[in-house]
């Protein structure tokens, strides 16, 4: 009997990909591979595309031009990706229901949900708070709540746009040590930030976007320490790129 590989949406390849909206370029003609592995930074000034690229992987934009395969594929269906939000939406449930909404969309068995719902609320210390409205939860607990209903999916992508852009030091802390958990579990990470202190906690890899484009692709630790362009150099010293 022949085993199958599980099928997998990695690597994700961008092949020339542009998106443009009217005579506004976002992406221009760009050419990325993200493998599986350690966390991968995307980084750059505002305006930069980042969160245009993670719609792409995700599969919530699609290019104007180019094209892009996961694993080898066209037009994958994100049944293994899970993306969350700088500001997330929370349903007008209690944080465990949010929880047990998204199983239910992710054909989870129904007599499993409750023990699910359970563990994930453990896993990112929600578990004090489950009959509390989601609504009414701080910015950290609910992007912490937005992780839970993201690993509900049991995914093999989590794709993050800038999740502690708007939260406290403390809330940043609890928020990056779910991400490092997950990342640690196999899980590939691929999240937008514009905070230097974030890569060098949490980064493997870092993709160093401006202007629509990729001008560095490398290690973390050799992005800090020797960027090889201009406006790399500009960004970790702080100055503005535009």
């Amino acid at each position: 009997m022949t085993m199958r590989a599980p099928v997998t949406d990695l690597p994700i390849v961008f092949d020339r990909v542009s998106v443009r909206a009217g005579v506004t370029t976002i992406l221009d003609r760009l050419t990325l591979t993200l493998s599986s592995g350690s966390p991968t930074l995307v980084i750059g000034p505002n305006g930069a595309g980042k969160s245009t690229l993670l719609r792409l992987c995700m599969g919530l934009a699609v290019p104007t031009e180019g094209r892009i395969t996961w694993g080898g594929r066209a037009d994958a269906k994100p049944t293994r990706r899970a993306f969350v939000f700088q500001r997330p939406v929370m349903l007008r449930r209690t944080v465990a229901a949010n929880i047990a909404y998204g199983l239910t969309h992710a054909d989870y068995p129904r007599e499993k949900l409750a023990a699910r719902t359970t563990e994930l609320l453990e896993r990112v210390g929600l578990s004090d708070l489950a009959l509390r409205p989601a609504r009414r939860l701080s910015g950290g607990e609910q992007q912490r709540l937005a992780l839970a209903r993201a690993l509900a999916r049991d995914p093999e992508l989590l794709l993050l746009d800038e999740p502690t852009a708007s939260l406290d030091p403390a809330a940043t802390r609890s928020v990056e040590e779910i991400i490092r958990i997950a990342a640690q579990s196999g899980i590939k990470i691929v999240m937008a930030s514009h905070d230097l202190g974030q890569v060098r906690r949490l980064a493997g890899d870092v993709v160093f976007m401006v202007r629509g484009n990729v001008r560095e692709q490398t290690p973390a630790k050799d992005f800090l320490k020797n960027p090889s362009t201009s406006e790399a150099v500009a960004f970790v010293n702080g100055d503005l790129v535009v």
